[in-house]
């Protein structure tokens, strides 16, 4: 599942670039009903490129049918994210901590100016196998990850004290 999503952040794009390259902000987010709150697990710079790798864990709630095919505890990913300060860009991938066979997402992310401040555009690929379910799973994962850029904003302008 291909998918595009885009959040507005009231502070300048150089500024919130630089801010989702540092791991203070991610110390700062919280959880949402569907993600809990990261772990920076590591962060290299060098020069204007920053790797970062941050775990996640899902804590929503599942189908039946999900339930009958993953273990909802089992439901936790590292995010690895190589950021381009200097080209306001980031290329993310997702490497699942179980079920590594059944789950495949790429994405990048670009940080452009706009009259209120910074537009983050989210594009990606979202690949779940899962007989009868998969994109159900893949909706759902989706949908979470809408919830949890509009839960970043707001956090975001806070951290940059906005």
């Amino acid at each position: 599942m291909r998918f595009e999503l885009s959040q507005a952040i009231a502070a300048p794009v150089d500024d919130v670039a630089a801010a989702y390259a540092g791991a203070e902000l991610y110390r700062a987010m919280g959880g949402t009903s569907r993600i809990g709150p990261p772990e920076v697990l590591d962060r290299v710079e060098d020069g204007d490129v920053v790797t970062l790798r941050i775990r996640y864990r899902f804590v929503g709630q599942l189908s039946p049918a999900v339930t009958a095919v993953v273990d909802p505890a089992r439901l936790s990913w590292v995010e690895e994210s190589v950021h381009d300060l200097a080209g306001r860009a980031v290329a993310v991938t997702l490497h699942p901590d179980h079920y590594a066979d059944r789950l495949r997402c790429t994405a990048t992310a670009r940080y452009q100016a706009d009259d209120d401040g910074t537009r983050r555009v989210v594009r990606g690929d979202l690949r779940v196998k899962a007989l009868l379910v998969a994109g159900a799973v893949e909706r759902a994962i989706v949908s979470g990850l809408e919830e949890h850029l509009a839960a970043e904003g707001p956090v975001v302008e806070a951290h940059l004290g906005g």
